[in-house]
Protein backbone atom coordinates (compact mmCIF):
# COMPACT_ATOMS: atom_id res chain seq x y z
CA UNK A 1 0.00 0.00 0.00
CA UNK A 2 1.40 3.38 -0.96
CA UNK A 3 1.58 5.82 1.94
CA UNK A 4 -0.41 8.34 -0.09
CA UNK A 5 -3.44 6.07 -0.51
CA UNK A 6 -6.43 7.75 1.23
CA UNK A 7 -7.53 4.82 3.40
CA UNK A 8 -6.16 1.76 5.14
CA UNK A 9 -7.49 -1.57 3.82
CA UNK A 10 -8.64 -2.52 7.34
CA UNK A 11 -11.60 -0.58 8.78
CA UNK A 12 -11.51 0.92 12.26
CA UNK A 13 -14.20 -1.51 13.41
CA UNK A 14 -12.27 -4.52 12.11
CA UNK A 15 -9.07 -3.19 13.70
CA UNK A 16 -10.78 -2.93 17.10
CA UNK A 17 -12.21 -6.44 16.67
CA UNK A 18 -8.72 -7.79 15.99
CA UNK A 19 -7.34 -6.11 19.11
CA UNK A 20 -10.04 -7.46 21.39
CA UNK A 21 -9.78 -10.95 19.90
CA UNK A 22 -6.04 -10.79 20.57
CA UNK A 23 -6.65 -9.79 24.18
CA UNK A 24 -9.05 -12.73 24.53
CA UNK A 25 -6.31 -15.09 23.30
CA UNK A 26 -3.94 -13.50 25.80
CA UNK A 27 -6.45 -14.09 28.60
CA UNK A 28 -7.06 -17.72 27.67
CA UNK A 29 -3.42 -18.65 27.07
CA UNK A 30 -3.97 -19.33 23.36
CA UNK A 31 -1.68 -16.63 21.97
CA UNK A 32 -0.24 -17.03 18.48
CA UNK A 33 2.74 -14.69 18.84
CA UNK A 34 5.59 -13.99 19.18
CA UNK A 35 7.17 -16.37 16.73
CA UNK A 36 9.99 -15.83 14.31
CA UNK A 37 8.31 -15.63 10.90
CA UNK A 38 10.99 -14.87 8.35
CA UNK A 39 8.51 -14.37 5.52
CA UNK A 40 6.68 -11.73 7.60
CA UNK A 41 9.92 -9.92 8.39
CA UNK A 42 10.93 -10.01 4.73
CA UNK A 43 7.61 -8.44 3.77
CA UNK A 44 7.94 -5.76 6.45
CA UNK A 45 11.35 -4.79 5.13
CA UNK A 46 9.45 -3.27 2.20
CA UNK A 47 7.19 -1.14 4.40
CA UNK A 48 4.81 -1.13 7.36
CA UNK A 49 1.01 -0.99 7.37
CA UNK A 50 -0.13 -1.27 11.00
CA UNK A 51 -3.88 -1.38 11.53
CA UNK A 52 -3.85 0.37 14.93
CA UNK A 53 -1.89 3.07 16.73
CA UNK A 54 -1.58 2.53 20.49
CA UNK A 55 -0.65 5.35 22.85
CA UNK A 56 0.25 3.51 26.04
CA UNK A 57 2.24 3.85 29.23
CA UNK A 58 5.90 2.88 29.52
CA UNK A 59 5.09 0.59 32.47
CA UNK A 60 6.86 -2.75 32.03
CA UNK A 61 3.64 -4.61 32.88
CA UNK A 62 1.71 -3.24 29.91
CA UNK A 63 3.34 -4.29 26.59
CA UNK A 64 0.64 -3.74 23.91
CA UNK A 65 2.01 -6.31 21.46
CA UNK A 66 1.71 -9.03 24.09
CA UNK A 67 -1.63 -8.12 25.66
CA UNK A 68 -3.21 -7.83 22.18
CA UNK A 69 -1.32 -10.87 20.83
CA UNK A 70 -0.17 -8.83 17.83
CA UNK A 71 2.43 -9.81 15.26
CA UNK A 72 5.30 -7.78 13.80
CA UNK A 73 4.00 -4.83 11.81
CA UNK A 74 0.44 -4.88 13.15
CA UNK A 75 0.63 -2.14 15.79
CA UNK A 76 2.24 1.29 15.76
CA UNK A 77 3.07 1.68 19.44
CA UNK A 78 3.93 4.91 21.25
CA UNK A 79 4.81 4.48 24.92
CA UNK A 80 5.43 7.23 27.46
CA UNK A 81 4.85 7.32 31.21
CA UNK A 82 1.22 8.21 31.90
CA UNK A 83 0.25 7.87 28.21
CA UNK A 84 0.46 11.67 27.97
CA UNK A 85 0.26 13.67 24.77
CA UNK A 86 3.52 15.62 24.57
CA UNK A 87 4.58 17.41 21.36
CA UNK A 88 6.82 14.47 20.47
CA UNK A 89 4.01 11.99 21.00
CA UNK A 90 1.66 14.18 18.95
CA UNK A 91 4.21 14.17 16.14
CA UNK A 92 4.39 10.38 16.20
CA UNK A 93 0.60 10.15 16.10
CA UNK A 94 0.45 12.62 13.23
CA UNK A 95 2.86 10.40 11.31
CA UNK A 96 0.69 7.36 12.00
CA UNK A 97 -2.41 9.13 10.77
CA UNK A 98 -0.96 11.01 7.81
CA UNK A 99 1.48 8.49 6.40
CA UNK A 100 0.48 5.09 7.77
CA UNK A 101 -3.27 5.82 7.63
CA UNK A 102 -3.98 3.67 10.68
CA UNK A 103 -7.78 3.60 11.05
CA UNK A 104 -7.80 2.97 14.81
CA UNK A 105 -6.18 5.02 17.58
CA UNK A 106 -6.24 3.65 21.13
CA UNK A 107 -5.24 5.46 24.32
CA UNK A 108 -4.35 2.63 26.68
CA UNK A 109 -4.14 3.41 30.39
CA UNK A 110 -3.69 0.87 33.14
CA UNK A 111 -4.39 0.20 36.79
CA UNK A 112 -1.83 1.38 39.34
CA UNK A 113 -0.19 3.85 36.94
CA UNK A 114 2.73 5.46 38.76
CA UNK A 115 2.61 8.67 36.73
CA UNK A 116 -1.07 9.16 37.51
CA UNK A 117 -0.39 8.38 41.16
CA UNK A 118 2.32 11.06 41.22
CA UNK A 119 -0.11 13.59 39.74
CA UNK A 120 -2.73 12.67 42.36
CA UNK A 121 -0.16 13.15 45.12
CA UNK A 122 0.59 16.61 43.74
CA UNK A 123 -3.07 17.61 43.41
CA UNK A 124 -4.36 16.23 46.70
CA UNK A 125 -1.32 16.32 48.97
CA UNK A 126 0.91 18.99 47.40
CA UNK A 127 3.70 16.50 46.70
CA UNK A 128 6.79 17.79 44.91
CA UNK A 129 8.69 15.60 42.44
CA UNK A 130 12.01 15.68 40.62
CA UNK A 131 12.11 18.32 37.89
CA UNK A 132 11.45 16.13 34.84
CA UNK A 133 8.88 13.99 36.65
CA UNK A 134 7.20 17.24 37.68
CA UNK A 135 6.98 18.20 34.01
CA UNK A 136 5.26 14.88 33.31
CA UNK A 137 2.90 15.43 36.24
CA UNK A 138 1.90 18.82 34.87
CA UNK A 139 0.69 17.10 31.69
CA UNK A 140 -1.62 14.90 33.76
CA UNK A 141 -2.98 17.41 36.28
CA UNK A 142 -5.62 18.94 33.95
CA UNK A 143 -7.33 15.54 33.77
CA UNK A 144 -7.85 15.42 37.54
CA UNK A 145 -10.13 18.43 38.00
CA UNK A 146 -13.19 16.30 38.83
CA UNK A 147 -11.54 13.90 41.29
CA UNK A 148 -13.46 13.55 44.56
CA UNK A 149 -11.07 14.62 47.30
CA UNK A 150 -13.14 12.78 49.91
CA UNK A 151 -13.21 9.37 48.18
CA UNK A 152 -10.91 6.60 49.36
CA UNK A 153 -7.55 6.32 47.67
CA UNK A 154 -8.42 3.26 45.58
CA UNK A 155 -11.49 5.00 44.16
CA UNK A 156 -9.51 8.16 43.51
CA UNK A 157 -6.86 6.19 41.66
CA UNK A 158 -9.36 4.31 39.50
CA UNK A 159 -11.14 7.54 38.56
CA UNK A 160 -7.84 9.31 37.89
CA UNK A 161 -6.55 6.61 35.54
CA UNK A 162 -9.74 6.74 33.49
CA UNK A 163 -9.84 10.54 33.53
CA UNK A 164 -6.26 10.70 32.29
CA UNK A 165 -7.06 8.41 29.36
CA UNK A 166 -10.03 10.59 28.45
CA UNK A 167 -7.89 13.73 28.73
CA UNK A 168 -5.41 12.36 26.16
CA UNK A 169 -8.33 11.30 23.96
CA UNK A 170 -9.84 14.80 24.04
CA UNK A 171 -6.51 16.36 23.08
CA UNK A 172 -6.21 13.98 20.13
CA UNK A 173 -9.81 14.53 19.03
CA UNK A 174 -9.46 18.30 19.26
CA UNK A 175 -6.25 18.46 17.23
CA UNK A 176 -6.48 19.68 13.62
CA UNK A 177 -5.58 16.18 12.40
CA UNK A 178 -8.13 14.55 14.69
CA UNK A 179 -10.90 16.85 13.52
CA UNK A 180 -9.96 16.30 9.89
CA UNK A 181 -9.97 12.51 10.24
CA UNK A 182 -13.32 12.67 12.05
CA UNK A 183 -14.80 14.57 9.10
CA UNK A 184 -13.44 11.90 6.74
CA UNK A 185 -15.13 9.24 8.85
CA UNK A 186 -12.18 6.92 8.27
CA UNK A 187 -10.86 6.53 11.81
CA UNK A 188 -11.92 5.64 15.33
CA UNK A 189 -10.52 6.92 18.64
CA UNK A 190 -10.92 4.53 21.58
CA UNK A 191 -9.97 4.66 25.25
CA UNK A 192 -9.12 1.53 27.23
CA UNK A 193 -7.85 0.42 30.63
CA UNK A 194 -5.58 -2.59 31.14
CA UNK A 195 -6.42 -4.48 34.32
CA UNK A 196 -3.05 -5.65 35.56
CA UNK A 197 -4.44 -8.24 37.96
CA UNK A 198 -6.48 -10.03 35.28
CA UNK A 199 -4.83 -9.14 31.95
CA UNK A 200 -8.14 -7.89 30.57
CA UNK A 201 -8.45 -4.76 28.42
CA UNK A 202 -11.61 -2.82 29.29
CA UNK A 203 -12.94 -0.43 26.67
CA UNK A 204 -14.27 2.95 27.81
CA UNK A 205 -17.45 4.55 26.60
CA UNK A 206 -16.87 6.97 23.69
CA UNK A 207 -16.23 10.65 24.45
Amino acid sequence: MDIHEPHHPVSAQEALKRLMEGNERFLTGSTRFPTLQKEVLASLARGQHPYATILGCSDSRVPPELIFDANFGELFVIRVAGNVLSPEVAGSMQYAGTHLKTPLFVVLGHEKCGAVQAALETKLRKAVHESRIEHLVQNILPSLEGIDEHADRAAQMACAVEANVRWSMRQIADSPEGRARAVEGSYMLVGAIFEIATGKVRLLEPL
